[in-house]
């Protein structure tokens, strides 16, 4: 018998809880639908992030009082094997929006297996990708 999974969350280590917030939910449009207990309007040490369905978790890589003044750079370079890949029917769409705010430097490509894909790096350098397949159509806007 298979175990009922209905999704999944994954969670991220960040550095700078503010500056991943801002990153998630002001350029992407994620919404903070949990935290632990706030110290401010982004000073909290874990979130629960949600965007059409899609549930990812961030939580800061050091406890009160911890952190080092500047990232690890060992660290940050690990974060290089963790990708994210998100289901995102207009890709250049994407693009230009992700190009303008200066978190997208090379536009889209199809990759040798039919996916148009957008990779980008979050402040943390985790890559993110936003693909869908090349030969689908993507939907007309409402």
């Amino acid at each position: 018998m298979a175990i009922d999974i209905r999704g999944m969350a994954p969670l991220l280590q960040v550095f700078d809880m503010r500056r991943s917030i801002e990153f998630y939910r002001d350029v992407l449009g994620f919404e903070v639908v949990a935290n632990s207990p706030p110290r401010d309007e982004v000073l909290f040490h874990w979130a629960l992030l949600r965007l059409n369905g899609v549930e990812l978790m961030l939580n800061t890589a050091y406890d009160e009082g911890q952190r080092p003044a500047v990232p690890d750079a060992r660290r940050m370079a690990a974060h290089g094997d963790t990708g994210l890949f998100f289901s995102c029917p207009e890709v250049d769409a994407a693009y230009a929006y992700l190009h303008e705010k200066g978190v997208a430097k090379n536009a889209p490509a199809v990759a040798p297996y039919g996916m148009k894909q957008l990779y980008v790096t979050d402040p943390d350098g985790y890559t993110l990708c936003f693909q869908w397949a090349a030969n689908e159509q993507t939907p007309a806007h409402a």
